[in-house]
């Protein structure tokens, strides 16, 4: 007899705020959760925790969250929201070289505008394999950059899906590891991800 498999926590919100009034009540309760992610930590993440910080009971928290989990879900996609926006934006900058800036830019942006949230949620959408559940961001800068590549006009290194794939990779990887490493520095990273991105494509830089 197989062993039963674990029971995946409930990542979806129990309802949808319906009125203003419960829109605000989530939104409070949202930056509830990332005030205490941010000055507790995972350890200190809790429901109790997050209605203390948000001023409201417990209640109103579970109707509309059935855990933390879902908290999490649904705060990963209000940080990304913005994000996924302006990538969705950068098809459309005048040229491909500046549509390139921008995903890099709103990319590092994301990462420095609130360092130890992004960190903590990047290691919990990962444990709780929320991109299956939420969309994944790969796909819309994927996009973005395919769209990109296509208008470029030079010689790619590989085929124009690869070559995206392999760019979401370099561009995230750089991004997250210096939010693993603690850094503060936006304009440094940027620059660093820019010369890495122009160095894979093989083509030059243009001066900012």
């Amino acid at each position: 007899m197989s062993a039963a498999r674990p029971r995946r926590p409930a990542l979806k919100p129990r309802k949808s705020p319906g009125q203003s009034r419960s829109a605000e009540t989530v939104r409070t309760i949202l930056e509830g959760a990332a005030r205490v992610l941010e000055e507790n930590g995972l350890d200190g993440y809790t429901t109790n925790a997050v209605a203390e910080r948000a001023g409201v009971s417990i209640g109103s928290v579970y109707q509309y969250f059935p855990g933390k989990e879902a908290l999490t879900a649904a705060l990963l996609a209000r940080e990304t929201a913005v994000l996924i926006e302006a990538v969705r934006a950068a098809p459309g900058a005048a040229t491909p070289e500046d549509g390139l800036r921008l995903i890099v830019r709103a990319c590092v942006t994301h990462q420095m505008a609130r360092p130890r949230l992004a960190l903590l949620l990047d290691r919990e959408e990962s444990r709780l394999q929320l991109a299956d559940t939420l969309g994944s961001v790969a796909e819309d800068v994927t996009a973005a950059l395919l769209a990109l590549l296509a208008r470029l006009g030079a010689a790619l290194p590989a085929e124009p899906g690869t070559a995206a794939g392999d760019l979401f990779a370099l561009v995230r990887g750089m991004v997250d590891a210096a939010g693993e490493r603690g850094e503060r520095d936006g304009e440094d990273l940027e620059r660093r991800v820019l010369r890495a991105v122009h160095g894979y494509l093989g083509v030059p830089q243009a001066v900012a």
